[in-house]
């Protein structure tokens, strides 16, 4: 089992960046998919999930707006979108997949864990 993420860069403040998770080695399209980040000094963060369809996304409300979730069952791979960024969405952005039931906000309810990418904002 194995999720890659990549896309995370330097961007300025009000900037976009577009994450992607590619997922190997297991069903997909069963698997309800999260968004977490972590900045140096704090804890795991949710920011936010998307339903194994995609037929349901929920994000955290600091990111509501600017970030949007979606994925693509067909190349096993989910994305998050990220605009108008702020220098405290800086951290290193992981994405999770919860291989059965309903989605979750809570990193300890996720099975799989990629290896992050880290996302700077800065001018």
């Amino acid at each position: 089992v194995q999720l890659v993420e990549s896309g995370g860069g330097l961007v300025q403040p009000g900037g976009s960046l577009r994450l992607s998770c590619a997922a190997f080695g297991f069903t997909f399209s069963n698997s309800a998919m999260g968004w977490f980040r972590q900045a140096p000094g704090k804890e795991r963060e949710f920011v936010g999930g998307i339903s194994w369809s995609g037929g349901i996304t929920y994000y955290a409300d600091s990111v509501k707006g600017r970030f949007t979730i979606s994925r693509d069952n067909a190349k096993n791979t989910v994305y998050l979108q990220m605009n108008a960024l702020k220098p405290e969405d800086t951290a290193l952005y992981y994405c999770a997949a919860k291989y059965k039931g309903r989605g979750s906000v809570w990193p300890v309810d996720y099975d799989y864990w990629g290896q992050g990418t880290q996302v700077t904002v800065s001018s």
